[in-house]
C-alpha cells in the first residue's frame, strides 16, 4: 500500500515506554478494598483512582452520577423557549452536521421534542455543496417557511453570521455545541456549550450529542412524564449518543463513561428497526454487545459513510423510520458508501505517499500539509489520521473545494489531525487571516483557504510546530499501566481487567508489561504477511498472542528469542464464537529483553 521511499524519508521512531508510576503498596490496598486481582488494581491506581469509593464507582458507573443538566450556563433559557414552542405548536428546525455526532443529535433532539408534543424538522448540511457549519441561506429559507425557532446541535458555536441573521429575521436561535468558542459568543438566546468561558458545568469533555442529552435530560425533568417514564426514556436515549461519544474521540471518563458504559450495554436489546438493521449489516449478532473499539471501526465508519460520500439525511432517516424493510436498504446503502470510502481513502493515502517518495519538500517539517487535485473531500479527514499515525506529526490533507454558492475564487478545503501535546485549533489561530473559513478543537480540525495561499500555509503550520513540538514529542510512546506476568492471567485477573471498560480515547485499553518472554516457537503469518501470531512463554505459561501490523518486525520474533514485551488483554467474541477463549492477548511493542 506504502509508496516505496516514503518510510525511508519519515522513519517512524522507536517507541518510549513509560513506566507505572504509582506503588504497588497503593495498588495492593486498592485491590484489598474491593476484591481485585492485582493487575486490575494496578491500572486504577495508575491512572489516578487511588480512593476505594472513586474506583466503585469507576467501575459500575449509575446513571446518578449524570450532573444536573441545569449547571450548564443557559440551560434554563433554552429549556423556557423550547417547551414554549412545544406548546404553541411551533415548528421547530433542528440544524445539525453530517457526521455521527450530528446526526445522533438530531435524531435524539427531534425523538424527544416529537414525544413531548412538540414538531420538529431538520437541516443536515450537504458536506460538499454546503460544507461545515450554519449558512445564512438556510435561515432565510426556514424563515420563509414560518420556523421561529432554530436549535443547532453539535454546530453553531462560531456562526456569528448566520445567527445574527436569524435575530434580524425573528427568529430564536438556542445553540448546542462542544467544539471551542471564539472570545466573542454568536448572539442567540442560549449558548449550551460546557467549554464556553463562563460556564461552571462540571464536565467540559461532552461530544456534541452529549450536549444535546444534556438539554433532553432537562426537557423531560420539565414535563408530566412520571419519573419511571423519564428515566426509560433517557436511558434509550444514551444508546445512539454512547455510538456518537466513541466516532467523535471525546475522553471516556466523567459523564461520557456513563454514558458509553451504560449506552453500549443497551445494544444487547435494541427495538429500533435502523439501529438493529445498523448492527447486523455491520456483523453483529443479536443479542451481542459491541466494544467500544468495535463502534469505532465497524459502527461509526458506516454512520460517517453517508455524510462523507453521499447525504447524511440518509442515516436520520435509517434511525427514525419503522420500516424495517425500509431500514435493512437504508443500512445496505450504508455498508455499500462504506465500502467505497474504504477505496477512495486507500487512493488519497497511496497518492500522498507517492509524493512523499518524489519530494523532499519538508523532509525535516515537524508539521505536514499535504495537497491534491481532486481528492474526495469526504476522506480527507480519516487520510489525515493515518498519516498522523505512519508519521507521528500533525498533518493536514487538503483537496480543490467543491464550488459553493457566493465563493468565486478556486480554494482548496481539508481537515487536519494531531498528536497529544500539539494543540491545532491554537495553531489555526496564530494564522487566521490565512483562511476564508476555519475551525476544530486539539485534536482535529478543519480549514478552506485560496490556492496561492497554501505554501505559506505550509510554512507557517510547520514553523508554529518547530517552536512548539520538540523531537521527543515526535516519538511514540507507550504508557503501561503494570508490570505483570503472564501467570496473573487468570479468568478472574481477565474479566477484572475487561470490567474498566469500555476502552477508548482518555481511558485507553490497559498496557501490560512482561520482561524476559520467550518466543517459543515458529510464528504464523496472515496471507499478506501484515499479521502474526506468535508462541510466547512466560513462568510456565504458554500464550498464542496476535500481533497486529507486524509483518515488517518479523526477525524480532525468531525461535527462543528473549523479549520484553508490552501486550494488551482484548475481548475476542470471533474466538469466543467458534467455542475457543472468550479473550486474546495482542502485542503492542517489543524489545530485546533488558532493552533500553
Amino acid at each position: 500500500m506504502f509508496a516505496a521511499g516514503a518510510e525511508e524519508r519519515f522513519v517512524r521512531p522507536a517507541a518510549r515506554w513509560v513506566r507505572p508510576r504509582i506503588s504497588k503498596e497503593a495498588a495492593l490496598g486498592l485491590a484489598k478494598a474491593l476484591a481485585l486481582q492485582p493487575l486490575a488494581a494496578c491500572v486504577l491506581a495508575n491512572r489516578g483512582f487511588t480512593e476505594a469509593a472513586a474506583a466503585r464507582d469507576f467501575i459500575h458507573p449509575g446513571i446518578e452520577l449524570l450532573h444536573d443538566p441545569f449547571l450548564m450556563r443557559d440551560m434554563d433559557a433554552a429549556v423556557t423557549r423550547i417547551w414554549s414552542a412545544i406548546r404553541a405548536g411551533e415548528q421547530i428546525l433542528l440544524y445539525g452536521d453530517y457526521d455521527a455526532d450530528g446526526t445522533a443529535s438530531i435524531v435524539v433532539l427531534k425523538k424527544a421534542i416529537e414525544i413531548l408534543g412538540g414538531r420538529a424538522e431538520f437541516h443536515i448540511p450537504h458536506r460538499l455543496t454546503e460544507g461545515y457549519g450554519m449558512r445564512a441561506e438556510i435561515v432565510e429559507r426556514a424563515a420563509q417557511s414560518g420556523v421561529r425557532l432554530i436549535v443547532s446541535v453539535d454546530t453553531g458555536i462560531r456562526a456569528t453570521e448566520a445567527v445574527s441573521y436569524a435575530r434580524s429575521v425573528g427568529i430564536d436561535v438556542i445553540v448546542t455545541d462542544h467544539h471551542l468558542p471564539e472570545a466573542e459568543l454568536p448572539p442567540a438566546l442560549g449558548v449550551l456549550n460546557p467549554n464556553r468561558r463562563d460556564c461552571g458545568y462540571p464536565d467540559k469533555n461532552l461530544c456534541g450529542a452529549g450536549v444535546t442529552l444534556k438539554l433532553v435530560q432537562a426537557l423531560l425533568g420539565r414535563s408530566a412524564l412520571a419519573e419511571g417514564r423519564q428515566a426509560a426514556l433517557l436511558e434509550s436515549f444514551l444508546k445512539p449518543v454512547a455510538i456518537a461519544t466513541v466516532a467523535d474521540i471525546v475522553p471516556l471518563t466523567g459523564e461520557n463513561r456513563v454514558i458509553v458504559q451504560r449506552g453500549l450495554s443497551g445494544l444487547r436489546s435494541v427495538r429500533n428497526p435502523g439501529l438493529r438493521a445498523l448492527l447486523a449489516v455491520a456483523g453483529f449478532d443479536e443479542g451481542e454487545c459491541p466494544s467500544a473499539h468495535q463502534v469505532a471501526f465497524r459502527l461509526a465508519p458506516r454512520i460517517n459513510a453517508a455524510g462523507r460520500m453521499a447525504t447524511a439525511r440518509d442515516v436520520i432517516e435509517l434511525f427514525l423510520t419503522e420500516d424495517a424493510g425500509r431500514a435493512r436498504a437504508l443500512a445496505e446503502r450504508l455498508d455499500e458508501l462504506n465500502r467505497e470510502r474504504q477505496q477512495v481513502e486507500t487512493e488519497v493515502v497511496e497518492a500522498i505517499l507517492k509524493q512523499c517518495a518524489e519530494s523532499a519538500a519538508g523532509r525535516e517539517s515537524r508539521a505536514l500539509v499535504f495537497s491534491g487535485s481532486g481528492w474526495h473531500l469526504g476522506v480527507l479527514g480519516i487520510v489525515a489520521s493515518r498519516l498522523v499515525e505512519r508519521f507521528c506529526r500533525p498533518v493536514f490533507v487538503l483537496s480543490d473545494a467543491a464550488a459553493r454558492e457566493g465563493e468565486q475564487e478556486r480554494c482548496l478545503a481539508g481537515s487536519g489531525r494531531s498528536i497529544p501535546g500539539f494543540h491545532l485549533l491554537e495553531a489555526l489561530e496564530s494564522m487566521p487571516e490565512l483562511f476564508t473559513r476555519f475551525g476544530g478543537h486539539r485534536q482535529a480540525a478543519g480549514v478552506t483557504l485560496r490556492c496561492e495561499r497554501v505554501e505559506e500555509f505550509r510554512r507557517r503550520f510547520g514553523g508554529f510546530a518547530e517552536r512548539m513540538l520538540t523531537e521527543e514529542d515526535l516519538r511514540p510512546q507507550y504508557v503501561v499501566d503494570a508490570e505483570g506476568s503472564f501467570a496473573e492471567l487468570t479468568e478472574q485477573c481477565v474479566q477484572q481487567v475487561l470490567w474498566l471498560g469500555p476502552f477508548g480515547f482518555g481511558n485507553p485499553t490497559p498496557i501490560f508489561l512482561a520482561a524476559g518472554v520467550e518466543v517459543a516457537g515458529p510464528f504464523r503469518a496472515s496471507a499478506d504477511g501484515k499479521h502474526l501470531t506468535v508462541p510466547l512463554r512466560q513462568d510456565g505459561r504458554l500464550l498464542f498472542c496476535k500481533a497486529w501490523n507486524f509483518g515488517d518486525r518479523a526477525d524480532l520474533f525468531a525461535a527462543g528469542a528473549k523479549l520484553d514485551v508490552l501486550f494488551q488483554i482484548e475481548d475476542d467474541p470471533f474466538s469466543r464464537k467458534r467455542g475457543y477463549g472468550s479473550w486474546c492477548v495482542t502485542v503492542k511493542d517489543v524489545k530485546a529483553a533488558g532493552g533500553q
